[in-house]
């Protein structure tokens, strides 16, 4: 067997669907392209429709399948309505990345119960719908799937300035390791990205100057992630063969900054 040949039956996503919900975001977009890349048609989901049709444009000048899809992931009946329309297109659901979220540097005493809420909704929210209804799909078709939702390593350790979005992802974290519990025997697979510091739009405006070195000095790899940089990470979660055996995992991809202590 060729080394081509063994690395794609390993990694190869030729004929399967993936849901990219946050997809007209950098991060998602990004594994977006991977997935497309790998062979999976892709639904790049978002709120813009704009952001939506140039990351399609970008998949498929690479020879990728994609379209876009619009959501809204605080409404059910949205997500609902969003796979309905994966289901007309494409028939079947095999991917599901789970990566919308929001943020605030609000100081935790000031912190208003409707900013919360919002946040907890959007990111931890909107995740446990995505899977009550993508999972159950991937039930009904029998044939298994992968799930990966995206965590932080803010849901590892709690940081400064960011006090609700570190609670939604420590939440998400866990949701995602009751699930792989709960659909193990039905091969659907539920897995935590976990990413480090990667500038993005969500988190640009707590990147103060002082906050950057701070950072910096607990980064072995002394650099901001680039997004490119999570697209191996998703596809062996993403992957069949690949990925067969991890569930209830937590897939960190952060130059470092989690091995560090002093």
């Amino acid at each position: 067997m060729s080394s081509e040949k063994f690395l794609s039956d390993l990694f190869s996503l030729d004929g399967k669907t993936a849901v990219v919900i946050g997809g007209t975001g950098v991060l998602c977009g990004e594994m977006a392209q991977g997935l497309a890349r790998a062979g999976a048609e892709v639904a790049v989901v978002g709120r813009s429709e704009e952001k939506g049709a140039e990351r399609v444009a970008r998949i498929e000048e690479a020879g990728g399948s994609a379209y876009f899809a619009a959501a809204d992931v605080a409404s059910r009946e949205s997500l609902t309505d969003l796979l309905g329309t994966v289901l007309n297109r494409s028939g079947k659901i095999d991917i599901l990345v789970n990566g919308a979220g929001i943020n605030s540097p609000t100081p935790v005493l000031e912190i208003p119960d409707e900013e919360f809420a919002r946040i907890i909704d959007i990111n931890l929210g909107s995740i446990l719908r995505s899977c009550q209804i993508f999972g159950k799909q991937m039930l009904e078709q029998g044939s298994g799937g992968s799930i990966i939702n995206l965590g932080s390593i803010s849901g590892l350790g709690p940081l400064s300035r960011v006090f609700t979005y570190s609670a939604s992802k420590a939440a998400v974290h866990n949701l995602s390791k009751n699930l792989a519990r709960e659909w193990a025997e039905q091969k659907i697979r539920v897995n935590t990205l976990v990413p480090g510091f990667f500038p993005a739009e969500q988190n640009r405006k707590v990147l103060t100057e002082d906050r950057v070195a701070s950072i910096m000095g607990h980064t072995p790899a002394n650099r901001f992630g680039e997004a490119h940089e999570l697209i191996g990470a998703t596809i062996l979660l993403a992957a069949e063969n690949a990925g067969s055996f991890i569930t209830g995992a937590e897939m960190i991809v952060d130059g470092g900054f989690s091995a560090m202590s002093i």
